[in-house]
């Protein structure tokens, strides 16, 4: 895996999973995506299936209009997020965050590379910045005008 930043761009299999994101119009490879890492239970988790979920990560947060850094390496994602124009369930929000958790928790291939790395503590902020752009919890919006029509 060639690598060249922090981030969840910033590798060859995350721009090799963008291109395939590309060829569907649902949001079912991000969720084949967060279900593989979950089968693996508390078995090691290969890197190219983390870096896989953390651009999956990236593409639930996109859509949520979270956007985060955008640059040549998100285009493929930034692209396809503004083509399909859907929203992501809170299930799978909560997938997304699971999936963080599990990147970061023991028997994780990708975890253990960083952690080797001198730029572990960058890739740790990079990946709770993410985190914090995804939103678990239902949004409630009550409108001041109804509240206060005359019944």
């Amino acid at each position: 895996m060639g690598t060249w930043a922090v981030d969840a761009f910033g590798n060859d299999d995350a721009l090799d999973w963008s291109y395939e994101l590309e060829k569907f119009n649902d949001l079912s490879l991000v969720e084949s995506t967060f279900d593989k890492i979950f089968t693996t239970g508390s078995d090691y988790l290969d890197v190219t299936d983390a870096v896989y979920a953390l651009v999956a990560v990236e593409v639930v947060a996109r859509m949520q209009g979270n956007w985060g850094e955008r640059n040549s390496y998100s285009e493929t994602v930034d692209k396809w997020v503004e083509k399909v124009d859907l929203k992501p369930s809170i299930e799978l929000a909560q997938k997304a965050h699971k999936a963080i958790e599990r990147i970061l928790a023991q028997q994780s291939e990708l975890a253990e590379l960083w952690q080797e790395s001198d730029e572990n503590d960058a890739w740790h902020a990079s990946v709770q910045e993410l985190k914090s752009r995804v939103n678990v919890q239902f949004t409630v919006i009550i409108l001041s005008s109804f509240l206060c029509a005359p019944l």
